[in-house]
């Protein structure tokens, strides 16, 4: 079970990353303007469409590098991966965050991190192997 701390830690780790609070209070890491997670609670409309499946507890959006990729992260693991009409077309995914482990939260917010990062920053990270398997298909 990961926590908006475990998120932190793991954001503000990448480079140049900065974290913000709205106005509503929710969280957001960003690289350069650029938002790679953010705190996602669901309102009327997505608890409605989840109906009973709509998560109780905190949920993390992270930014993907295609549907393809959202579609995975989905397929792999639909208990912790989850996505609402709002986000048809949209490169990103839900992440029931009390259920997903550390080690794939860390790839989930590293893999945002990548798909919104200027490519020479993402380069120097991949090149410096903070993250060796950047790029390949999601493993959950």
């Amino acid at each position: 079970m990961a926590t908006w701390d475990d998120v932190r830690t793991i954001a503000l780790a990448l480079p140049e990353a900065v974290e913000e609070t709205s106005r509503r209070g929710t969280l957001s890491w960003s690289v350069r303007r650029k938002g790679f997670a953010w705190e996602r609670p669901l309102g009327r409309a997505g608890t409605a469409e989840l109906g009973d499946a709509a998560p109780t507890g905190p949920v993390l959006a992270a930014m993907v590098d295609d549907l393809g990729v959202q579609q995975a992260w989905v397929q792999a693991d639909p208990a912790v991966f989850f996505v609402i009409a709002h986000f048809a077309g949209y490169p990103a995914v839900l992440v029931r965050l009390d259920e997903i482990e550390v080690d794939v939260l860390r790839e989930v917010v590293v893999e945002g991190w990548l798909a919104v990062a200027p490519k020479r920053l993402a380069d120097a990270f991949l090149a410096a192997g903070e993250h060796p398997d950047a790029g390949d298909d999601p493993e959950v």
